[in-house]
C-alpha cells in the first residue's frame, strides 16, 4: 500500500505534463508586413502626370506602363517598320522572334524639315511615319518620338560640329520668348502639334505618344548639348516646349520623357538639368557607352545607373526607361557573345531595377542593333526575348484602357 501511494502522484504528474504538451505553445506571432497601397489610382492618375487634362487613353498608358514596369520590360526599336538589316518586309525583331517589338520609335526630324512640304520626299516621310504610328497603335504597341531638330541658322544639321563657335553659343537659348529664334521655334512646335493632334485611331480617338525633346543633352554632339546651354536655359526651353504644346496648342495625348545620355553617375547629377515633376512623366537614359564591348563590368555600371533612375521614378511616382541603347554590329564590329541574354539582361534586371521599356536604335542595310536570322548572335537575342521579364507585342496587356 505504501508503494501505491508514492506511484499515484507520479503518474498524475506525468499525465498533467502530457496534457500540457498537447496544447499549442504560445509564441509571439511574426508581424505581417504592412500592405503597400499604391497612391496612384485610375481615379487620381492625372494628378501625377504632366498633363492634368490628358486624354483617357494617355492617362491609361501612364498608369499601365508604370505598373507594368514594376515586373516587366517592353522591348522596342526605332523605325522598326522601315529600317532593316539586309532585306525589307516585317520588322527585324519579328523576323528573329516571330513577333513585333512592343514599342515603335519615330522622329519629328523630317516632319519639321524646312523643305517640308516643298520637297515631296519629306512629305512622303511624314506620311509614312504617321501611318506607322497608327499601325503600331492598332497592334497595341507604344509610340515614342524623339526630335533631331536641325539648328536654326541654316537648318542643315543637328550636330554641333557643323556649326560655328558663335552659332553654338547662341542658338539654344534664343529659342525662348524674346530670343531671335523664338518665332522660328514656335512654327516648328506648331507643326509638331498639328501632327500629334491628327494622330487618331479608326474611332477618332487620339493616339498617345511619348515625346522626349532634346535628348542626350549632357553630351556635346547635339547643338543643345551641355557645352552650349546652361542648366537654367535647358530647363527653361524644356518647360517652354511642354507649356506651348500642352497649354497653348491644347495637345493632350503626350507623355513627356527626360532622357540624358549615360554620363551621370548618381541621382544628384542626373537631376542637375531636370525640369521638375510637373514637366516629366518618364525618367529615361540613353546608354550605349556602358555596353560598348565592356562585358560584365559595363553591365554592372549600367545597372547602377538604371537603379538610381528606377528608384527616382518610384519615389516620384513616375516611369523609368532605357530610352535608347544597343551595340551596332557591322563589318568592323563583330557581335559580342551573350550581349543580349547576359549583359543587357543583367543590367535591366539585377538589383530590383524596374525599367518599363528598352528601345534599340534602328537597323540599316550595313549594320544592325537587333540581329536577324542568319547572323551570328541571333540565338542570343532569341534567348533574351523569351526571358520571363521581357515583353514583345504579342504579350502586351491592354495599355490604353484602365483595368
Amino acid at each position: 500500500m505504501k508503494k501505491k501511494r508514492v506511484l499515484f502522484p507520479i503518474l498524475f504528474l506525468l499525465l498533467i505534463i502530457s496534457c500540457d504538451r498537447s496544447e499549442p505553445i504560445p509564441v509571439n506571432p511574426t508581424p505581417k508586413p504592412p500592405t503597400v497601397t499604391d497612391v496612384v489610382t485610375p481615379q487620381n492618375v492625372k494628378n501625377y502626370m504632366v498633363d492634368k487634362n490628358a486624354s483617357t487613353e494617355t492617362a491609361a498608358l501612364f498608369y499601365n506602363l508604370r505598373n507594368l514596369g514594376k515586373t516587366k520590360t517592353i522591348i522596342g526599336q526605332h523605325d522598326a517598320f522601315n529600317s532593316f538589316y539586309q532585306n525589307s518586309g516585317s520588322s527585324d525583331i519579328k523576323k528573329t522572334t516571330g513577333n513585333d517589338p512592343g514599342i515603335l520609335g519615330s522622329d519629328f526630324m523630317f516632319i519639321t524639315d524646312k523643305d517640308n512640304p516643298s520637297n515631296n520626299w519629306y512629305v512622303q516621310q511624314e506620311n509614312k511615319i504617321i501611318q506607322d504610328t497608327k499601325d503600331a497603335y492598332a497592334k497595341g504597341m507604344i509610340n515614342t518620338f524623339c526630335w533631331h531638330l536641325r539648328e536654326p541658322y541654316n537648318e542643315k544639321s543637328f550636330y554641333a560640329s557643323d556649326m560655328t563657335t558663335e552659332q553654338k553659343a547662341d542658338a539654344f537659348k534664343n529659342l525662348l520668348p524674346g530670343g531671335k529664334f523664338n518665332d522660328w521655334y514656335q512654327k516648328k512646335l506648331d507643326k509638331v502639334a498639328s501632327v500629334i493632334t491628327n494622330l487618331k485611331d479608326s474611332n477618332g480617338k487620339f493616339i498617345p505618344i511619348i515625346f522626349r525633346p532634346f535628348h542626350e543633352f549632357d553630351g556635346n554632339w547635339f547643338w543643345w548639348g551641355a557645352s552650349y546651354s546652361t542648366a537654367e536655359d535647358y530647363i527653361a526651353v524644356y518647360r517652354y516646349t511642354v507649356n506651348y504644346l500642352r497649354d497653348t496648342k491644347n495637345v493632350h495625348n503626350i507623355l513627356y520623357a527626360f532622357s540624358p545620355d549615360n554620363s551621370y553617375g548618381n541621382a544628384t547629377l542626373y537631376l542637375s538639368r531636370y525640369p521638375g515633376d510637373d514637366y516629366v512623366d518618364i525618367l529615361g537614359m540613353d546608354n550605349y557607352g556602358d555596353f560598348d564591348n565592356k562585358g560584365a563590368a559595363g553591365a554592372t555600371t549600367a545597372n547602377a545607373k538604371l537603379k538610381y533612375i528606377s528608384d527616382l521614378a518610384n519615389a516620384k511616382n513616375k516611369i523609368a526607361a532605357l530610352t535608347e541603347t544597343g551595340y551596332r554590329v557591322n563589318s568592323t564590329n563583330p557581335a559580342i557573345s551573350n550581349w543580349f541574354s547576359t549583359y543587357l539582361y543583367d543590367a535591366i534586371n539585377n538589383n530590383n531595377v524596374q525599367i518599363a521599356y528598352v528601345m534599340f536604335w534602328s537597323n540599316t542595310s550595313n549594320g544592325y542593333y537587333v540581329p536577324t536570322p542568319g547572323t551570328s548572335n541571333v540565338v542570343d537575342f532569341q534567348n533574351f526575348a523569351v526571358k520571363s521579364k521581357i515583353i514583345l507585342q504579342n504579350n502586351l496587356p491592354k495599355l490604353y484602357v484602365f483595368p
